[in-house]
């Protein structure tokens, strides 16, 4: 009977000893995982990491890049590390498989940016090289250019002094209101008509022939004296209003000119101007006011 306890006293002693050991491995174990983990997350950082830095280098490139066949193929390796960013954001660290697959992509990638970038420094060096012959053409043409643009110039301002020289002048410009007996008057309320009288300048280099002489009278608020809206002259790339307008046979020599306005409308007493024109342009003007 005492050697069947000692027996059993022997074979539970084993068991404590094999759960001790059992239990020992196991703690050895969970720590060997527990290390191993921290190592694959630490991978897989290091491994994000080195995916950002290559996406920084493809951006970097591609706002160097001009030639639009390079750009397109470097876009979609960029938007390949994109991708697999975002595959290595979810893929577990304990999937060294696929981690390990990742590390041969980023290698893979890293090759093409090399080879890209071998690309654009022969691409530079060419756009260089044509830089340095453009510069030297741009140079003459330039030169060129300039010299056109100085003739240009002196051909406009000849143009134009020929064009000043030749317009019309209206000096010598007396305004005199009119009653119902054409006597002069400086009462507005009894004027019947305006008369306007002035002097068309000696020009010699003005081109000759019959010439149509306009006046606008402006009331003291701005507006127009018309008859009709459709009474327009050019002036100035438009077509403006005039209040009234006489030929004349222009050939060079000083002309007298006498114009009238006839009063058909309410005249308020106040500061009023005239506009002469012709040929299209402003040859005189002067202001005048009206009493009561």
């Amino acid at each position: 009977m005492k050697n069947k306890q000692t027996l059993w006293i022997i074979i539970i002693v084993a068991l404590l000893l094999i759960v001790a050991a059992a239990i020992y491995y196991i703690f050895m174990q969970q720590d060997q995982m527990k290390d191993l983990r921290e190592q694959s997350e630490l991978v897989k950082e290091e491994l994000a990491d080195e995916y950002n830095e290559l996406f920084i280098d493809f951006e970097g490139f591609r706002m160097k890049i001009s030639n639009d066949s390079l750009l397109h193929k470097l876009e979609t390796e960029q938007m390949k590390v994109q991708r697999l960013q975002e595959e290595l954001r979810t893929v577990k660290a304990t999937n060294t498989k696929r981690i390990n697959e990742l590390k041969k992509e980023l290698e893979t990638l890293r090759a093409i940016l090399k080879h890209y970038v071998q690309q654009i420094d022969s691409l530079n060096h060419v756009n260089a090289k044509l830089a340095s012959e453009n510069k030297q053409i741009t140079t003459r043409f330039n030169q060129a250019n300039q010299k056109v643009s100085q003739l240009t110039k002196e051909n406009e301002q000849l143009t134009e002094t020929v064009h000043q020289a030749s317009k019309l002048t209206a000096t010598n410009i007396s305004v005199k209101g009119l009653n119902d007996k054409n006597k002069v008057t400086d009462q507005i309320k009894k004027m019947q008509k305006i008369q306007f009288d002035f002097l068309i300048g000696k020009n010699i280099t003005a081109t000759p022939g019959e010439k149509t002489i306009y006046i606008r009278i402006m009331k003291p608020d701005d507006d127009v004296l018309i008859k009709s809206r459709s009474n327009l002259f050019a002036y100035e790339d438009r077509e403006i209003n005039y209040s009234s307008k006489r030929n004349l046979e222009y050939e060079g020599e000083e002309h007298s000119m006498t114009i009238y306005w006839d009063i058909e409308e309410y005249l308020s007493p106040g500061t009023y101007r005239v506009d002469i024109f012709a040929d299209g342009n402003l040859i005189g003007r002067k202001t005048f006011k009206f009493e009561k």
